[in-house]
């Protein structure tokens, strides 16, 4: 009876922690929901491996496979339903029931629940740091790791399509990781990939293969540009963009040079010429400056 009337005690509590949370994430415009396993699917995995009875991290439970709506971000009961069985595990538990161990996915470094969501809630509301689980590791492209968002999730398996029809990883081993933070992005990239593949193919007057133009393209534009945004630490004018965030806009500007102005410049001239262009204030005034001093004392 102690144990029962502790529970209802924890779960008022932890009622108000919940209502308190969503309100948080609410004025911060954050997300306050689990990641759904099936936007994991969407990451084109490759195989499966059950790895069988192992322990792994509670904070690392960041999503469920059919229960998503039923808890927060935090794997914490917001729905009256989900509450009321929560109170009842927590009473058990206090009367010394021991729970068999919950079934997950493992995608990266993140846990999506098969089989005992609730128990994942009552392990995140006590503390409890570990819990024994049946792990069935899943094969992606671009894991998932626990701090993402369900706009993370989108992202990253926009990414992993993108990744399947380049075969960029493979063609290209020492790659680096292309992230953008907005949606659609990779859509463009592979555009620029055939847009270079047809006017390689014209000049050359033949068939360019579509690994060769993969490759073509990323050993010489998208990557000496991003070098040039490096060199030119392009990146911290931007906070909270990414690097091909930058090789977008930059590739756009060298297409309107281009276009509007007949200039074709290498992927560092357009990268200073954006900076210049769009830079902080004081590069542009600093750019505009040399340009007067050249015109009226021809340096």
């Amino acid at each position: 009876m102690r144990g029962v009337w502790q529970a209802e005690t924890e779960a008022e509590r932890l009622e108000r922690r919940v209502r308190f949370q969503e309100l948080l994430h609410r004025l911060k415009g954050e997300p306050d929901t689990l990641l759904p396993f099936h936007q994991a699917l969407a990451l084109r995995p490759r195989g499966e491996h059950h790895l069988g009875l192992r322990t792994i991290e509670v904070d690392k439970v960041v999503g469920s496979v059919d229960r998503y709506e039923d808890f927060d971000r935090h794997f914490l009961p917001k729905t009256p339903h989900t509450l009321e069985r929560w109170k009842r595990l927590r009473a058990l538990e206090l009367a010394g029931t021991v729970f068999p161990p919950i079934e997950v996915y493992q995608v990266g470094e993140a846990y999506f629940v098969k089989d005992g969501n609730h128990r994942v809630a009552l392990a995140k509301a006590t503390g409890q740091r570990f819990i024994d689980a049946y792990v069935i590791a899943l094969e992606v492209p671009v894991p998932v790791e626990p701090g993402d968002t369900p706009k993370d999730l989108i992202l990253k398996a926009e990414y992993a399509h993108f990744l399947e029809k380049t075969r960029l990883k493979d063609l290209v081993p020492e790659a680096e990781e292309i992230r953008f933070t907005t949606l659609g992005r990779y859509d463009l990239l592979l555009d620029h990939i055939a847009t270079r593949r047809y006017f390689r193919g014209l000049e050359e007057g033949r068939e360019i293969p579509w690994e060769e133009a993969v490759v073509d393209w990323y050993q010489n534009l998208y990557r000496p540009t991003v070098e040039a945004i490096r060199k030119l630490g392009l990146l911290a004018e931007f906070p909270g963009r990414t690097e091909a965030d930058l090789y977008l806009w930059v590739m756009d500007h060298r297409y309107f040079l281009a276009r509007e102005l007949g200039v074709d410049l290498s992927p560092e001239e357009a990268a200073r010429s954006y900076e210049a262009r769009f830079g902080p204030w004081w590069k542009r005034m600093g750019g505009g400056l040399k340009a007067w001093l050249r015109a009226r004392w021809g340096k």
